[in-house]
């Protein structure tokens, strides 16, 4: 795999960005793709587009604003409360359709720069309901791109089966921790480094940072 090429589907993001370091290490050649979707806090392309710079990645962002038309909520709209889901609905930071768009033109935009390799951050182990983020829906979606243009890609899910410590964990072989850590955007109230500590994805981030941090001390 080291001497093929992978894009990176990025957002600025600590899981994102713990992909393009893991991608870096394992493909001779590594590109970013970060969607701009009316998300709420733009901020978090600034991040992207800083974060690729520093690292040497080129670096893609493509026009997703229809997203934004279609699925209005938490992430798009300044109205819409941040809330976890109850009872066994979906938080209102799910954005219908995200993952499925994102991933499809990641799929073409790999098709006309040589790329074989998708890589995203979804995680099933910590991924607060979001049925986009599940194992499932990615081998179902690599079959279907696969068929859809007759190619052979294949999507990397380098977290999928990691808790948010084993996430810090692996940044922290990579020697990026305090990297991710600093210049990272993952805070839905839009504040960078360790965020807000008060939205659901600051208390997920935040626990799995001090999880591996008394690990760490421990051993």
């Amino acid at each position: 795999m080291k001497q093929e090429k992978a894009i990176v589907v990025f957002s600025g993001g600590q899981d994102s960005t713990t992909c393009l370091f893991w991608a870096k290490e394992r493909f001779e050649e590594v590109e970013a793709v970060t969607f701009d979707y009316g998300q709420r806090h733009r901020l978090e392309i600034e991040c992207a587009k800083e974060i690729a710079e520093e690292l040497g990645v080129k670096h893609h962002i493509l026009d997703m604003s229809l997203l934004n038309q279609l699925a209005p909520n938490a992430l798009t709209r300044q109205d819409i409360k941040v809330e976890e889901g109850e009872n066994g609905e979906l938080p209102s930071t799910f954005v219908p359709g995200r993952n499925l768009l994102f991933l499809s033109f990641a799929g073409v935009l790999a098709s006309q720069v040589g790329a074989k390799h998708i890589v995203t951050g979804v995680c099933e182990t910590d991924f607060s309901g979001y049925p986009d983020c599940r194992d499932v829906f990615i081998k179902s979606l690599n079959v279907t791109l696969n068929l859809s243009m007759d190619d052979s890609f294949v999507i990397e899910t380098p977290l999928m089966w990691l808790d948010k410590a084993q996430t810090w964990e692996l940044a922290d072989q990579f020697g990026a921790l305090e990297f991710i850590r600093e210049r990272t955007l993952t805070c839905y109230n839009g504040v960078i480094a360790d965020g807000c500590g008060e939205c659901p994805a600051c208390k997920l981030r935040n626990k799995g940072l001090d999880e591996y941090l008394s690990f760490r001390k421990e051993s």
